[in-house]
């Protein structure tokens, strides 16, 4: 049996548009194109849609889903694989409750303290998150420049001990620049651009951004809640402030 792209989009909740997409980049081929144009699926590109689909909200790239997918020929065996990833996934977001649970007993215990007081220990907000999905946006936007930087084999490099570490850093990073937000320090202020230079030197340690892909940056904490969620959980405000500041250091320092 075979169904219509208009079929697919309405089952899967996919749109047509994305699933042309899927098709024009080789991440799934319709069945068959009939004369007029019209694409069809059948039962294998159903299964191969959700191991897709299953990645996707994994947080993986399209590079990657498809190099997944392609790997594997047997669905069992794939769909086996897909299972333990969404188990692992399903252990890593239990731990991202707990913190979020320790955090607001931690700030009802604190109730009436100052903003930057709350937080006895402040690396504490970032436990139970994924720095791959962090990465992740970087690898599939500029791929070619992800292969360059040697990322990949870097982070896995790092020993336990020096996650945390760089955890800690950025941490305390962000804790300084919301420190200066409620000073009222400009975005553009030399004390300001000196923890970005930090940033940035953190950055290029594996991957050294253009200014455009520093503006990308900028904007995408500001805008997607998964990234802009933790700068607001150290003050409300900071992901705003660190877009303006990121902003305009790309402008004065990369440009």
């Amino acid at each position: 049996m075979a169904w219509s792209i208009a079929q697919v989009a309405q089952m899967s909740g996919v749109t047509s548009r994305t699933l042309r997409h899927y098709d024009e980049i080789g991440l799934l081929l319709p069945a068959r194109v009939g004369g007029n144009g019209y694409r069809y699926y059948e039962e294998n590109q159903l299964l191969r849609l959700q191991q897709v689909l299953v990645l996707r909200e994994l947080g993986l790239g399209l590079a990657e889903i498809k190099e997944i997918v392609e790997r594997h020929t047997d669905p069992i065996a794939a769909l086996r694989e897909h299972h333990q990833r969404v188990l692992a996934e399903r252990d890593r977001l239990d731990e991202v409750a707990r913190m979020v649970e320790r955090t607001i007993a931690e700030l009802q215990q604190n109730e009436g303290k100052t903003t930057m007081s709350k937080i006895s220990r402040p690396e504490n907000l970032f436990e139970g998150f994924d720095g791959a999905r962090y990465a992740a946006d970087a690898r599939e936007r500029w791929p070619e420049q992800w292969q360059q930087s040697g990322q990949k084999e870097l982070l896995a490099s790092r020993t336990p001990q020096e996650l945390e570490q760089m955890q800690r850093e950025a941490t305390a990073g962000m804790i300084r620049m919301a420190e200066h937000m409620l000073a009222g320090t400009p975005v553009d202020a030399p004390q300001v651009f000196a923890e970005l230079d930090v940033h940035y030197r953190h950055l290029s340690e594996s991957w050294t951004p253009t200014a455009a892909q520093y503006l990308h940056l900028a904007r995408m904490q500001a805008q997607e809640e998964q990234f802009r969620a933790n700068y607001e959980r150290v003050a409300e405000g900071l992901a705003e402030y660190m877009c303006d500041a990121m902003t305009a250091y790309a402008h004065a320092r990369l440009s």
